[in-house]
């Protein structure tokens, strides 16, 4: 679970990259989608080991 939550912040820290520097917008959507399937991917494991 430590990995999962790892990664979401490193998605969340590049999204964030993206959106302030102009020219890395491309970052930014990249960033959002990996953090939704992170987080998404982490759900559906943390519901099949209850």
């Amino acid at each position: 679970m430590g990995i999962i939550v790892t990664l979401l912040i490193i998605w969340l820290v590049l999204s964030i990259l993206g959106f302030v520097v102009k020219g890395l917008l491309w970052l930014a959507f990249i960033g959002l989608v990996l953090f939704v399937a992170t987080g998404v991917w982490g759900w559906f494991k943390r519901k099949a080991n209850a």
